[in-house]
């Protein structure tokens, strides 16, 4: 379906960009408000993961999709998830989504830049970059970033306001990323829709 009149060109690979940008906000935005007390907690008869430790899974698995994807690219120092502050993860996680970036930004130029194909681990047979690519890297990520508020509202340390309901507001996480979602002019809402809050999410 064409875009609308007046609407500016579909820039594919500068738009998966900026979905990925918005991605790793999300993940800043619950760090930057999790209460420090349920970084290390473990909930009782929980035999996983802690919230440090998700998280530095995270920026790890990055890595290892650096390093078997672009290993033409600079590698982030990984994490020790005994030992990562919530600050030195933050660090970390935008250093590690930074070089994402420009993994997938190869990956999808055209003509093909350097990454030619993504290797998701070691005993896993290549895929073509593209699509599939971007959506894997996404969705990993959005698997651990809902363990970790679950396992926060178990902890009792229930992630709230800015952190609960910011990371639907996407217009905000990409002005602070930089770039805007919105329409370069005012569109008329679709018959039946009215204005919705975040807290609806």
């Amino acid at each position: 379906m064409p875009r609308p009149s007046g609407m500016p060109a579909f820039d594919f690979p500068q738009e998966t960009l900026q979905a990925y940008a918005l991605n790793d906000r999300m993940n800043q935005l619950l760090l930057e408000h999790l209460d420090a007390r349920a970084w290390r907690a473990k909930s009782p008869g929980h035999k996983g993961r802690t919230i440090a430790a998700i998280f530095a899974h995270v920026h790890n698995i990055r890595c290892k999709w650096l390093r078997l994807s672009a290993p033409h690219l600079k590698l982030p120092a990984r994490l020790d998830r005994s030992r990562c502050t919530q600050k030195q993860t933050r660090a970390a996680l935008a250093q590690s989504a930074g070089r994402c970036s420009q993994m997938l930004a190869e990956a999808l130029n055209v003509p093909p830049g350097r990454v030619q194909t993504f290797v998701r681990d070691g005993w896993a047979r290549p895929w073509p970059p593209g699509v599939a690519m971007f959506a894997y890297m996404i969705t990993h990520d959005a698997h651990h970033r809902g363990q970790a508020c679950m396992l926060a509202h178990q902890l009792g340390f229930p992630l709230t306001g800015q952190a609960a309901y910011g990371i639907w507001v996407w217009e905000k996480l990409a002005k602070e990323c930089g770039f805007q979602l919105l329409a370069p002019h005012k569109t008329k809402r679709p018959a039946g829709t009215g204005r919705s809050s975040p807290r609806s999410k």
